[in-house]
């Protein structure tokens, strides 16, 4: 093996398409915004902050095995990191360098960027993995961006990770239920592979509990040295003044308008960041301020920011303020540090934040508004201090923020978790409830996770993993109502469409979304052309199976002509392509039911079946466990169709109420058949 050299001592928007469980719109983007384009790409290099501390970096992981890095966004850990340790010889022995991403877009877009940089082609010397999409050569490739879940599944085959010298987690302050799943993992790798060095980044996070975490000589001997350490790459910070009002605000939206039209009005020149709960709030917020009257020479400039905006419009909030007016930014939370937008002195902040919560009881997963941490508020306060002294207005009393609670709480404790259980049966965890998490999930959680699991038949009495059913469902890289239904598919003789439905289920936006009059108008006819009674699903395998008539080279005039998204119908196509080499490998044929719509449907039963609900007299759907009010969301085809008895449903999402989306029209004695151990029926007196 080569040695590694030793280092002193230092003195003191692409062409990828999103898939839609990559971008959650209030907290995550997939924008990458770059102050230093239009440089030469050494330039942009030696520009970034993390720059100056190569050589620490080096230093630190020379001595430690874990080094925990929190750095600000922007400041190139994630591209640079990888390289310095490639330059510096940690794959002269044959290893990889392995990168995880929470999300799957950052993976290829950080991947490209990097292969960019050290001038090769996409593939050799730095590659990616996500799901359904592996873009590396086994014998070429040095640095390995992946998703989580890719390493995890990873470790099925290699549980010591022996072919990589260094693992580095990114973006641990997302703090998604892989990443804790994932640190858990690593840790245990790391008690056994002494020579793996482990790399933990973030934006903001609780450094000294990650530090202990992976520090190993706590559970062996005092007297040993640390195994973890922790290096901060500061940006250019200044003073932050907190103001916080003397009486709780009733209308947070309102409070805050009033607030910039305050700032504009008596404060000097400076932009203005306002932080709200979700993009309709933003939106409006952002009408308020278009038609506010003020007393001020300057202009308010009002811009929108949040995960789901296109990239050509979130672009606009990094651009100059216009000469004559003052930019004011009204954003979720993706801005406290998804990105960072220049020129701010004076932020707003409203002190709600809307997260996942899952309700065991329920089985419900929606959004639900919550108060922010302090640390999620110290974060927000930061970025008023970059380029001088800021102002920071808390739309709170001090008492409320006391209050607070410290850490923001992770994904970890407020999901549903059967994806992740399952993934650790698959890694031989048996005993689930003493894995050294680094936030232990709850306990009604893990019990919820563990009835779903042995209702869907992954898991049998003893909580073992079921075969082949079992294994195969966690194998699959899709979530376990998915991976259930493309088994029921084989049962069905109905495997190819109902691949096509998941791969479909994958993807945002079938249908470009238009605005204007006479065009949305025009969209809104030719969607109708698809809509069938039965609901989205089938619907959205009408579409897909239209495209498919049409010859290759029409397709995208096709596309064009009924607004259809042509890069999720490509993207449908790739994830097809990959389902089928996945099907291969387990031994199941490719079978068509031609078309037969009941067939299909029930089939969805037999993975969803969890998911039904039932029109009640009332006029609203009600769960059948728990009998919790839902409704049907105005972008399904059964909106403005009558209303049916029986429906499953893909996904939930909460504004003003619970909406249900993605719907599939069922018959009752469907759920008897294929769930005969999860449901039975009552006869009422």
């Amino acid at each position: 093996m080569t040695s590694k050299p030793r280092f002193l001592k230092p003195d003191i928007d692409g062409d990828w398409h999103e898939d839609k469980s990559d971008i959650d719109s209030h907290s995550n983007t997939s924008f990458v915004y770059n102050s230093n384009l239009a440089m030469v790409l050494e330039q942009q290099r030696i520009k970034l902050p993390i720059y100056k501390y190569r050589s620490h970096i080096l230093y630190l992981l020379e001595n430690f095995q874990t080094v925990v890095l929190v750095g600000e966004t922007g400041c190139g850990k994630s591209t640079q990191i990888p390289q310095y340790l490639l330059e510096a010889g940690w794959c002269d022995d044959g290893k990889i360098i392995g990168i995880t991403e929470p999300r799957r877009i950052a993976a290829t877009m950080l991947a490209t960027r990097v292969a960019e940089e050290k001038g090769s082609l996409l593939g050799d010397t730095v590659g990616y993995t996500i799901r359904f999409d592996d873009c590396t050569d086994k014998e070429k490739t040095k640095i390995k961006y992946m998703t989580e879940g890719i390493l995890m599944r990873e470790m099925m085959s290699d549980p010591l990770l022996r072919s990589y010298s260094v693992i580095m987690v990114d973006e641990v302050h997302e703090r998604s239920i892989n990443t804790d799943l994932l640190l858990g993992l690593l840790k245990k790798i790391l008690k056994k592979q002494k020579q793996l060095k482990l790399i933990v980044t973030s934006a903001t996070v609780d450094a000294e509990h990650i530090k202990e975490f992976f520090n190993l000589s706590n559970e062996t001997s005092e007297t040993k040295k640390d195994s973890s350490t922790i290096l901060s790459v500061e940006g250019r910070l200044y003073p932050v003044n907190i103001f916080y009002l003397k009486e709780p605000a009733p209308d947070f939206i309102k409070a805050l308008v009033d607030t910039v039209v305050k700032i504009h009005c008596k404060e000097p020149n400076g932009d203005i960041l306002g932080f709200l709960t979700g993009q309709e709030e933003v939106d409006l917020a952002v009408s308020l301020l278009e038609n506010q009257e003020y007393d001020s020479k300057l202009k308010l400039f009002a811009l929108p920011m949040y995960g789901s905006l296109p990239n050509s419009e979130q672009i606009k909030v990094f651009r100059p303020t216009p000469k004559g007016m003052r930019k004011v930014v009204i954003a979720t939370n993706i801005a406290e540090t998804s990105v960072t937008i220049p020129g701010i002195v004076y932020v707003i902040d409203c002190g709600f934040v809307k997260m996942r919560w899952f309700d065991p009881e329920s089985h419900l997963e929606s959004l639900v508004m919550v108060p922010i941490s302090k640390s999620a508020a110290e974060q927000r306060a930061g970025r008023a201090g970059r380029i001088r002294t800021g102002n920071a207005y808390r739309l709170y009393t001090e008492e409320s923020f006391e209050k607070l609670n410290t850490e923001t709480l992770c994904e970890m404790q407020r999901v549903e978790l059967s994806g992740a259980v399952l993934q650790m049966k698959a890694l031989g965890i048996d005993n689930i409830v003493r894995f050294n998490f680094l936030t232990p999930p709850a306990s009604k959680s893990l019990l919820s996770s563990l009835e779903l699991l042995h209702a869907l038949g992954a898991i049998d009495e003893d909580a073992q993993l079921t075969e082949p059913d079992g294994i195969r469902m966690a194998e699959f890289p899709l979530s376990p109502l998915h991976a259930k239904t493309l088994l029921s598919s084989n049962d069905f003789g109905c495997t190819t469409e109902i691949a096509t439905i998941l791969a479909l289920l994958q993807v945002e936006n079938l249908f470009v979304t238009v605005t204007s009059g006479a065009a949305s108008i025009k969209a809104r006819v030719k969607k109708r052309n698809f809509e069938v009674e039965e609901g989205d699903l089938i619907t959205a395998l009408n579409v897909y199976t239209s495209y498919l008539k049409i010859a290759e080279n029409a397709r995208k005039q096709w596309c064009f002509t009924n607004f259809v998204n042509y890069k999720s119908m490509k993207r449908v196509d790739q994830l097809l392509s990959q389902m089928k080499g996945l099907l291969k490998t387990f031994g199941i044929d490719f079978t068509s039911c031609k078309g037969k719509v009941e067939t299909i449907c029930k089939c969805i039963t037999a993975g969803f079946f969890s998911n039904a609900a039932y029109l009640h007299s009332s006029g609203i759907y009600k769960t059948i466990r728990g009998n919790y009010d839902l409704h049907i969301h105005p972008s399904s085809v059964l909106y403005t169709l009558p209303q049916p008895q029986w429906v499953i449903y893909s996904d939930i999402i909460c504004s003003q109420k619970l909406y249900m989306r993605e719907l599939t029209v069922i018959k009752p004695e469907w759920l008897l058949e294929v769930a005969p151990h999860f449901y039975h029926k009552t006869v009422e007196k």
